[in-house]
């Protein structure tokens, strides 16, 4: 009796064990990995953790939900710091039947409204004229207020908005000494990078980084210039180029990526098939097929054709000729602004455009007739000592 008395609370232990186990299977299914890791490493939490903010805060959603279901007009709600959802109420009968159902609620001074209504107000404001120096303005659910926050706010444009923010008295939280914003991007290697403050431009290379984990692109060494930028907005900034017009040169160069900016890992196709991941920077043999991403003409494809090539460059602009040595030649068609652009073959990325033939036009899209040559991606890896960044 005993024995068996033994042999199912073991049981009953195991089945408890094993129930829970299914319950944390199923919820872990429920959300990316991804997702899960990057939260946990948020906040600083175990993955388990993480999963667990994720449950109550679904949990907390579908509440709500049917309390809206229900008739309750919530004026909005958030969740604070710990996860927990707050709600705005109306009034105390509208309170009570929200802690009933186990969330938190508050009657706010204002509102979701009336902050949407005051929000308005200064968007309509900043549609007749940009406040440069005010760098943001939003509804904050949790402080009941309008925030509005100042970088500079000695513009005549900036005054006239921050005068009639204020107007509003403790609706609007009027917050200076805040960074200038631009846009962030993400940006394929192939894509169209322009010359400082010009419309010149070149191709986007590829991404690595240093032992340090600070983020480079590498590119052809006659596009490394002071400022480069990606629709307008300066990505990364010339750091280091071995090529110089009129001299002996190999054309590779680097530029370090602006905070917030980086090059993906997967070589952009121009619409012709999805992005290709790049896993890697083994050179591919003489003969291999090859694409490359160019701003200019796309997306073109063809085979190396050898390695070890020197060239003589011609100047269009009537400078000096240049002689570039360590090139790859290859039968991929290239026109003028596709320099710097990214070579791939299968999903190892080879290099980046060099330069091809004067007058060469690639008419026949992916498959066009013509000639190329392009810096070796493994060789300027190897020589600034930097790892790529891979998919």
């Amino acid at each position: 009796m005993v024995a068996v008395a033994i042999g199912l609370s073991a049981s009953v232990v195991l089945g408890t064990q094993t129930m829970a186990q299914a319950q944390d299977t199923r919820s872990a299914s429920r959300y990316q990995p991804e997702m899960v890791r990057a939260l946990a490493a948020s906040l600083g939490v175990s993955e388990k953790a993480a999963i667990e903010r994720l449950d109550r805060q679904d949990a907390q959603q579908a509440k709500l939900a049917e309390l809206r279901k229900g008739g309750i007009a919530d004026d909005g709600a958030f969740f604070d710091a710990s996860g927990k959802l707050t709600v705005n109420a109306d009034d105390a009968g509208e309170t009570a039947r929200i802690e009933k159902a186990g969330l938190v609620a508050r009657v706010p001074a204002r509102g979701e409204a009336v902050l949407d209504e005051v929000k308005a107000e200064l968007d309509a404001l900043a549609a007749k004229k940009v406040p440069s120096g005010v760098v943001a303005w939003s509804v904050d659910l949790a402080s009941d207020k309008v925030t509005v926050k100042v970088n500079n706010d000695r513009t005549a444009a900036a005054k006239a908005f921050l005068a009639q923010a204020a107007k509003h008295g403790a609706a609007v939280d009027i917050v200076r000494g805040q960074e200038e914003l631009e846009p962030k991007a993400a940006i394929y290697p192939g894509s169209k990078m322009t010359f400082n403050n010009t419309s010149q431009w070149c191709s986007v290379g590829y991404g690595a980084r240093d032992s340090s984990g600070r983020q480079y692109l590498v590119s052809a060494g006659h596009c490394i210039v002071n400022t480069l930028r990606y629709d307008g907005t300066a990505f990364a900034q010339g750091y280091k180029t071995r090529y110089a017009l009129g001299t002996r040169s190999v054309d590779m160069g680097i530029a370090t990526v602006n905070s917030g900016h980086s090059i993906t890992t997967s070589v952009g196709t121009w619409g012709n098939t999805s992005p290709i991941a790049v896993q890697g920077s083994s050179r591919a043999s003489s003969g291999a097929a090859i694409c490359k991403s160019g701003a200019t003409t796309g997306w073109t494809c063809g085979t190396v054709s050898s390695y070890n090539n020197t060239v003589t460059y011609t100047d269009r602009n009537g400078g000096p000729d240049t002689v570039v040595s360590g090139l790859a030649a290859s039968s991929v068609c290239v026109e003028g602004g596709d320099s710097g652009g990214a070579y791939i073959s299968g999903t190892q990325a080879q290099g980046m455009t060099s330069g091809g033939p004067t007058d060469q036009r690639c008419s026949g899209g992916v498959n066009s007739r013509g000639s190329s040559y392009f810096q070796p991606l493994d060789d300027a890896l190897r020589y600034y000592g930097l790892t790529l960044n891979t998919n």
